[in-house]
Formats: structure tokens, sequence, C-alpha cells
């Protein structure tokens, strides 16, 4: 089990609730892990589901043209950060 902080764990489970994770608990996600590819395993259409459901809860938009979005999305720790940073 990994320590997450109580938004990393919201993040987390808006992940698995999002994405239809089933199979994977919130507190499993290793917060420094890569989202895409050899992490979690998420692809580009993870990545649009996820920024939709993020621009709904946290009242900002993720644009998928940000040259940012390969940091911003690289490990739950990262996205969680971003969402701090940014949510109205």
């Amino acid at each position: 089990m990994h320590k997450l902080s109580p938004q990393e764990l919201e993040i987390a489970q808006l992940i698995i609730t999002t994405l239809g994770l089933e199979d994977i608990q919130a507190s499993d996600i290793d917060p420094q892990e890569p989202l895409f590819n050899e992490g979690l395993g998420l692809d580009s259409i993870d990545a649009l589901e996820l920024a939709l459901a993020i621009s709904k809860k946290y009242g900002f938009q993720l644009r998928s043209d940000d040259d940012k979005n390969a940091q911003i999305f690289s490990s739950l720790r990262a996205l969680s950060e971003h969402i701090e940073n940014n949510r109205s």
C-alpha cells in the first residue's frame, strides 16, 4: 500500500470510477508511478475521459493541445498537484 494524500486518494478514486477500473483499489495506486503505458496502462482515450471528469469535478479545463500534458498526466502525484493549483 502506498501513502496517498487525501487529494491523491480522491483523484485516484475519480480515475477508477471514470475509467471503470473496478479491479484496482485507490490505495493501491503508487502516486509516483506513470499513469500511462507501463504504470496503470492508460491510453489517449482514457486521458480524454479523465480530462472531462476533472473539468466537471474541479471546474477548469485540461486542454488537449497543452504542451505540459505529458508532465501533468505523468503520475497521480503530478496530476494532483496540477489540479490543486488550478481548481476553482
